[in-house]
Order: C-alpha cells, then sequence, then structure tokens
C-alpha cells in the first residue's frame, strides 16, 4: 500500500472516531409524548366543542383546545415524566377531571371513558377565564371572515359549540360591523335607491340624499346595537348565526328560516330569539324621532320589522347554502 493511500485511510479512520465520539457526547433529545380522547355523554353521544385543558401539575404549564366536529382532541409535545392532569368542560355539563397522567417519551395515551354528566342545574352558564378566552380567539378568526374577500361575515359561526360571547364582545363585534367601509357603502347605495323612489319624503336634491343616507344608517345602527349587543348582553343570548351545514335540505332550510325567532342561549340551549326581534321592533319605534313626519305612525314600525325579519331570513338561507363557499378564510374548514 503506497504513503498516500495510508494517510487516506488514516484520515478516514479518525473522521469515524471523531463522529463515534461526537454522538457519545450530544445527550438524546427526549421524544415528546401524546394525549388523545373523544369527548361523550353519559349516555355515549358525542359532544363537540367541548373545552379541553390539558394543565401540568408541578410546572406552570397548560394548553387549551376545542374538540372537533367528531367530539375528538389530542395534544402533541407533551412532556415526559411529568404529572398532566386533563379537564373538560361544555355547556350544560359538569366538568370531567381525569385521574394524574405521567407518559414516557414517545408514548401515546388515549384517553377512555370521557364521559360528561348533566350539570345538575345548567340554566346559566358561568363565563370562565378559559372559555373567555376562546372566545376571543373565535370572534378574531370570525372578523376575518369577509365573502369574497372583502364583505364582511363577522356573524355566522361555524363551530357548533362555539364559547359564548361576554358583553363586551357583543359590544366590540357590533361596533365593527358598524363602522366597516363596506357597511357604509351598502347604506350609499340604499340611500340612492330611495332618493330615486323618493322615500321617506324628504327634500330632494344632496340635502335629501344625505337625510335617507342617515336614515338608512341610523336605521341598521338602532337594530345592530340593541338586537346584537344591547338586548343579548341583558338576555343572555347569542346574536350570531349558527351555521348547520349537515342533514337534509329541509332541516337546514328550517334551521336557516327560524334563525329570526330561535337562537342559542349563553347556556348553549336555543331559545326564543327576543334580541333579534326586539331589535326590528325598537329600530321601527326609534324611527318614528327622524323620519318624516308624513311616514311616521304604527306603519312605519310595522314596515321596518318586516324588512328586518324578512332580511334576517334570507340571510339565514344564504348564509347555510352559499356563502360559506365564497368566504375565504373558512371554504375549506373542516
Amino acid at each position: 500500500m503506497s504513503r498516500k493511500l495510508s494517510f487516506v485511510a488514516m484520515l478516514i479512520g479518525l473522521a469515524s472516531v471523531i463522529a463515534a465520539r461526537g454522538q457519545e457526547l450530544v445527550a438524546p433529545v427526549p421524544q415528546a409524548a401524546h394525549i388523545s380522547g373523544t369527548v361523550t355523554d353519559v349516555n355515549g353521544d358525542i359532544v363537540p366543542g367541548a373545552t379541553v385543558i390539558l394543565q401540568c401539575i408541578t410546572q406552570p404549564d397548560h394548553q387549551t383546545l376545542l374538540a372537533d366536529d367528531n367530539a375528538a382532541f389530542e395534544f402533541d409535545n407533551v412532556k415526559a415524566g411529568v404529572p398532566y392532569q386533563l379537564t373538560i368542560s361544555a355547556n350544560g355539563f359538569a366538568d370531567w377531571q381525569s385521574a394524574v397522567i405521567t407518559l414516557t417519551p414517545g408514548q401515546f395515551q388515549l384517553m377512555p371513558n370521557i364521559q360528561l354528566k348533566i350539570a345538575p342545574n345548567a340554566v346559566s352558564v358561568t363565563v370562565s377565564a378559559s372559555s373567555a378566552e376562546l372566545a376571543v380567539q373565535q370572534v378574531k378568526a370570525e372578523e376575518q371572515q369577509r365573502v369574497l374577500g372583502f364583505i364582511p361575515n363577522f356573524y355566522v359561526v361555524y363551530d357548533h359549540n362555539a364559547a359564548p360571547l361576554t358583553p363586551k364582545l357583543k359590544f366590540e363585534l357590533a361596533f365593527k360591523v358598524s363602522v366597516d367601509p363596506i357597511t357604509f357603502a351598502g347604506t350609499s347605495f340604499l340611500a340612492g335607491l330611495n332618493q330615486a323612489s323618493h322615500y321617506p319624503n324628504y327634500v330632494e336634491g344632496m340635502k335629501g340624499y344625505g337625510q335617507r343616507f342617515g336614515a338608512v344608517y341610523t336605521n341598521d345602527l338602532t337594530d345592530i346595537m340593541i338586537g346584537g349587543a344591547i338586548l343579548p348582553s341583558i338576555l343572555h343570548q347569542d346574536p350570531r348565526y349558527f351555521y348547520q351545514g349537515t342533514g337534509t335540505t329541509k332541516s337546514r332550510l328550517l334551521h336557516a328560516l327560524s334563525s329570526p325567532v330561535i337562537c342559542k342561549g349563553d347556556n348553549g340551549r336555543w331559545q326564543p330569539n327576543f334580541s333579534s326581534l326586539g331589535g326590528y321592533l325598537a329600530s321601527g319605534v326609534i324611527a318614528n324621532g327622524y323620519y318624516p313626519p308624513a311616514n311616521r305612525g304604527g306603519g312605519l314600525v310595522r314596515n321596518i320589522f318586516l324588512v328586518d325579519f324578512t332580511a334576517n331570513e334570507a340571510n339565514g338561507v344564504i348564509q347555510e347554502f352559499i356563502l360559506r363557499k365564497l368566504t375565504p378564510s373558512v371554504k375549506n374548514r373542516n
């Protein structure tokens, strides 16, 4: 063997020794563990949208998520050798808590027998810090919902068990819709139609257009603030449309058409929609204060009530069957 080949062989051997020693010096990275499960009630029915909190007992470490539409959940990157505890809550159910869980590196732990019991006196829901946190995150996502990427579509919920809104969030959502540029653009268009039809009986010209613009905007503002924020906060009702998305066409259509009269309460139960109905009525009553005398009276209240009611029904139908496909931020969401 030549001296040159011996030198190359020596370098290869030395590199192998260094690599082997390097592997000995680098500590192995511990593998993360995983926890998953499915949330059901005592009858075995799934509970989608349940709030699942994984809390470390000895360290300030916790993770929170919502069970998906199949009531399944999974936590990745769980530290091994550390004690954790699961707490699961859902509207109308008593909280469920697991025994202490300590996993080994790389372990996949499937939690068995997660069965929520009906709360003994589940007539209202107290919004906890964790659910309020989730509601804030959900509203932020809803505020990104725009049909065709620019028309606000904030008042529709695609999570069947979304966290209830706090009064603050109800007012913030109503205010955000009220000052959105597209709201003013729509108001301008409707004011132009009213100008062309000479209704209400304001003067003609730009002054009359401005008055009609103000009337249209104030109608919408009183409806959304009273029916979408004030009354929902007082009556503990959710002002949003809850997308059904599954079932027969007939059941989805009935769900959409009933949205002006049926809503979800903050306790997660369906109930008469006194908030929306009150908003329509209040909008008509208040309009008597700024419409021309010739247009005032019970007929004005009736007309505004019927227009708002019918518009809400139409909104429910197009929400249920059309708008999700046209809203980029949600059309591919499961």
